[in-house]
């Protein structure tokens, strides 16, 4: 069947349709990374996004149900060169088309995403539609110029968990699965805000010593600092941290207060919390291989990125030390805050996909608590 992906700007697109059968608009955005589609398509921070893989062929090692980052896929829609028909692996449970169809997921097929990204670099990343029900595409630019920009909108109310919980599944080790944190020793006890965590955030805390208590993103700050905690984590999530106005403000309370850890939007939200201001990047930073530069070990690791806005450097305050700084565009990528315990980094330790080079800023957390909890003990 054909579908055709229309953007705003006029460009349109015609290929196969891919999953679901319907119409779905977005933003167009790409990812470079060659592995790891199951997990992006599970990542909630894509919420409100069609998400274009640069890489030919996706689908190969098929569909299993370990190698997920939340309950559901969020994107909006999914657009390959080619979905692999046939995928083989040995953990392997279904096709990328199945499990499209199966989570109602409008995508398509068979268009050079090879020229669709080289029009986003050119024009920047915009409103888009996918359809196989509307072929016409005229009507679908008109659509799409129709279409709300993520821009202002508040994303995370949509992603955030209704109620806490508390998980206990650690990292995975292949033949053995994910490990039961429940049965050690964790000491430290940590409130992580949900504005759309990934799961493997949780298991790397589980497995360094952490009880984690997710809680939902408009949780108010007196009621974090009543639970006790030894620190506090501020999750990644979808869209423009500008409006997010009830985060920044819990943020300024608890911060001098509890030790915080803020990974891609919380990281956003600490810098507007401190002072700083974000803007949105012309195309946004979406794969595995980004090289980033640690100020203080004085080394580069490769890491792996989603974000569309970044802070604005020139309005960090003196309160606020910028401790790692992307290679590509020299844009923000660490800060700590000199006044309290706290940093964020906008970039995924946690991988799940990536490299694993950044999972130290885990322990550098646990280390933070640990420091917080003596000077507590001795004051």
């Amino acid at each position: 069947m054909k579908a055709v992906l229309a953007l705003a700007d006029g460009k349109y697109f015609i290929g196969k349709a891919l999953g679901a059968i319907g119409e779905v608009a977005g933003e167009v955005v790409f990812n470079t990374s060659m592995t790891g589609y199951q997990e992006i398509l599970t990542d909630p921070s894509y919420h409100g996004e069609i998400v274009t893989m640069t890489y030919p062929q996706i689908g190969n090692y098929g569909i299993n149900p370990e190698d997920v980052e939340s309950g559901r896929p969020f994107l909006s829609g999914f657009v390959v060169k080619e979905a692999c028909p046939f995928p083989s692996n040995f953990r392997s449970e279904m096709s990328l088309d199945q499990y499209l169809k199966e989570n109602n997921i409008v995508s398509i097929e068979g268009i050079d995403t090879r020229a669709l990204v080289r029009h986003i670099r050119t024009v920047g990343a915009q409103t888009g539609i996918i359809s196989s029900t509307d072929i016409d595409p005229d009507s679908l630019i008109d659509k799409a110029r129709k279409a709300p920009s993520i821009v202002g909108r508040d994303l995370v109310k949509e992603v955030t968990c209704s109620k806490p919980y508390q998980p206990s599944e650690g990292i995975w080790a292949l033949g053995e699965g994910y490990s039961d944190c429940s049965q050690i020793q964790r000491p430290y006890k940590v409130v992580a805000y949900d504005f759309g965590i990934k799961r493997n955030i949780l298991r790397n805390l589980s497995s360094l010593g952490c009880d984690v208590t997710v809680v939902p993103a408009a949780t108010a700050a007196e009621d974090i600092l009543k639970m006790n905690p030894d620190g506090v984590f501020l999750s990644n999530g979808p869209g423009d941290p500008e409006p997010l106005q009830y985060a920044q403000k819990n943020i300024q309370e608890l911060l001098g207060k509890v030790p915080v850890f803020g990974i891609c939007l919380g990281h956003q939200l600490l810098s507007i919390a401190s002072g700083g201001r974000t803007y949105k990047l012309k195309f946004g930073h979406r794969g595995g291989n980004q090289p980033v530069l640690d100020y203080k070990r004085q080394q580069v690791e490769i890491t792996s990125q989603n974000h569309g806005f970044a802070v604005d450097e020139s309005s960090l305050g003196e309160n606020v030390k910028v401790t790692h700084i992307n290679l590509n565009d020299n844009t923000v990528e660490g800060i700590q805050l000199l006044s309290a315990p706290a940093f964020s980094v906008q970039y995924h330790p946690e991988a799940s996909p990536g490299p694993h080079d950044a999972q130290y800023l885990f322990e550098r957390f646990i280390d933070l608590m640990k420091e917080h909890k003596k000077g507590a003990k001795n004051a």
